[in-house]
This record gives C-alpha cells, sequence and structure tokens, in this order.
C-alpha cells in the first residue's frame, strides 16, 4: 500500500483529495459522510457577503411591509436585526466539532472591511485554515487590471497579519499575469494557490430573451488549464499547489500531482458519482502507483512539470502546431 500523505496549505493530510466547498458541506451528516469515505480534508462551504447582504435586504422588507398600517400602530414588529455572518459561524463551529479531518473555511467578500472581519472571526471558530476567493467582475474601464490585483494583495497582506492559520489563495484564471499574481501571493505569506476557481457563467432562454442561471458540472477536459499551471509554477513559488476543476478519478488526480500539485480539489465528481466516490478515487491511485512501484506521493510529484519534461516548451504554447497539422 503506497503512502498517500501529503501537504494542503502546510497542513499535514492523510491523503491528496479535498473535497472542495459546496453545498455538500451544509449538512452534518453529509460532512461525516465525506470523512467516512476517505477525503483527505474538507473546504466548508463558502461565506459569501453578497449572500448575507441580499439576506438582510429581504428581512428588511418582510419587517417593513405593515408599518404605518394603522394609525395606532407605526410598527407590528419589535426592532429585529440580521445576524450577519453569525449563522455560518455557528455552523462552521458546529461543522469542526462533527469531524476529525482539517477543515478549511472559504470567504468571498465585498468590502476590504469584511474581508478582515470574517478572516477574524472564521479563524476564531477553531479551522485548520482559511481559503480567500478574491474574484469580482470587474466592470468599471477606469480601474486597471494591476489596480485590482494591488487591492487583492493589500487585502490579503492585512488578513495575514491578522489570523496565524494557513491561508489558500483561490486563483481564477483570468488574470492577465497569472505568473506575477501567483509569486506576489506567494511572497506575501499565502500557504497555497489554488488552481482555479470555476466561476459562474449566466445563460440565455431565445424564448424569453432573458438570463437565468444554469449550473454545469465540470468533467476531465475541464482539467487541462489548472494542468498547464501547475506544471508552470511547480518549484517556481514555496506555496502549496492545489489543482480544482475537472478532476473525476483518480487518473486524473494523478496527473496533477505528476505535474506538480500537493494536492487537489474534488466538487463535481462526488454529484456525478456520490460521495463514495472518493474511496474508488484513492483505490486507483494506490493501484496505480503500485504497479509503477512508487512508494510516495513525492516519488512522481512534478516529474511532468515544465523543467523535468522533454519538450520544455510545451506548456507554454498558445498555440501547438503539432496538434492542430494533426487534427482533422
Amino acid at each position: 500500500m503506497a503512502d498517500l500523505r501529503t501537504k494542503y496549505m502546510g497542513i499535514e493530510l492523510k491523503n491528496p483529495i479535498v473535497v472542495g466547498a459546496c453545498s455538500l458541506s451544509k449538512q452534518i451528516d453529509t460532512i461525516r459522510q465525506i470523512e467516512a469515505a476517505g477525503a483527505g480534508a474538507l473546504v466548508l462551504k463558502s461565506l459569501f457577503q453578497e449572500q448575507i447582504q441580499l439576506e438582510h435586504g429581504k428581512l428588511e422588507d418582510e419587517l417593513s411591509q405593515f408599518e404605518e398600517l394603522y394609525a395606532e400602530a407605526i410598527t407590528l414588529f419589535p426592532n429585529v436585526e440580521h445576524g450577519g455572518p453569525k449563522e455560518h459561524l455557528y455552523w462552521v463551529a458546529e461543522a469542526k466539532k462533527a469531524c476529525s479531518i482539517p477543515l478549511i473555511a472559504s470567504i468571498n467578500a465585498v468590502s476590504d472591511e469584511a474581508w478582515g472581519e470574517y478572516a477574524v472571526k472564521l479563524a476564531e471558530t477553531g479551522v485548520d485554515g482559511l481559503e480567500l476567493n478574491f474574484y469580482s467582475l470587474p466592470l468599471d474601464p477606469e480601474i486597471s487590471s494591476s489596480e485590482i490585483e494591488k487591492r487583492e494583495l493589500e487585502i490579503f497582506t492585512q488578513i495575514r497579519a491578522a489570523v496565524k492559520i494557513p491561508i489558500a489563495v483561490k486563483l481564477h484564471p483570468f488574470y492577465t499575469s497569472m505568473f506575477h499574481v501567483a509569486t506576489a501571493f506567494d511572497r506575501a505569506g499565502a500557504n497555497a494557490v489554488i488552481l482555479f476557481n470555476r466561476l459562474f457563467q449566466p445563460d440565455l432562454s431565445i424564448e424569453r430573451a432573458e438570463e437565468f442561471p444554469r449550473l454545469v458540472l465540470s468533467d476531465s477536459t475541464d482539467s487541462f488549464i489548472p494542468l498547464r499551471w501547475a506544471a508552470l509554477l511547480h518549484g517556481r513559488v514555496k506555496a502549496d499547489i492545489i489543482s480544482a476543476t475537472g478532476i473525476m478519478t483518480g487518473r486524473d488526480a494523478i496527473k496533477m500531482i505528476m505535474a506538480g500539485a500537493t494536492a487537489v480539489q474534488v466538487v463535481s465528481t462526488l454529484y456525478r458519482n456520490k460521495v463514495t466516490h472518493i474511496g474508488e478515487m484513492l483505490a486507483e491511485i494506490n493501484t496505480w502507483m503500485d504497479g509503477k512501484g512508487y512508494k510516495s506521493l513525492a516519488d512522481f510529484r512534478g516529474q511532468a512539470s515544465k523543467k523535468n519534461v522533454k519538450d520544455p516548451w510545451a506548456f507554454e504554447r498558445g498555440q501547438y502546431i503539432k496538434a492542430l497539422l494533426g487534427f482533422d
């Protein structure tokens, strides 16, 4: 039996399969199933500031809809305020009590103040680490990409100074210079860079001529972008490289580790194949490693990264002429 131990943002894991942030972590029973299936760690469903803002507005509307209905009663309800992040913080603390695998809290805020506030409060729940999701759609043409990146780095630096637990930054694939951004977070003290955040994309109904949300699960072909960047970043940053998106099987996880990742995040494959699929992925990794004679993940980690492959330019080409000419 191969040794599958690895590190995730510096945290020791029994294996490289980490369940990413999703609604599977909304129930204690499911969290326990994830642990029983053999997951190395779990990233809890994200704390979204926008969701809290929407819930706050809805509560205000519901409490005020009958105001001044009668002259004798200006309001029918006592002074009630939305609890902000308290419900989520309570849930994180309860989830931490319910299992023994490392738990990572995830944050997606809008305001600079909320980033810092949420990070400190989540750290106080006892979680093992924090995952920061910085993406917001840049809609102001007067704001440059460098300004956006500078703001994200400043927020990270403030959080890094405020909390002692490990911090991972979940990047998206749309930065102008991925190397520059990943290196900047690494130098600022990020314990891991996660490749990549799979972002929501709206769809359109041509019958109603209106937008509607569509949840599309990833498949193995979605893993090519994180595979490329894991291979390019391996040996170039001190932070752990975590691959996410399109990792559906044990073989997909092997590819990412071979490219240079220390661990992987999975979500879509658990919705397609159930939580028990974690055990199948681990068995597939074990079988492959035994067949190759590998005793640990370190034996082949980065074996196919940019600095180790025969063609050092393979991961740098935007257009691969051989592939284009050979495609019929």
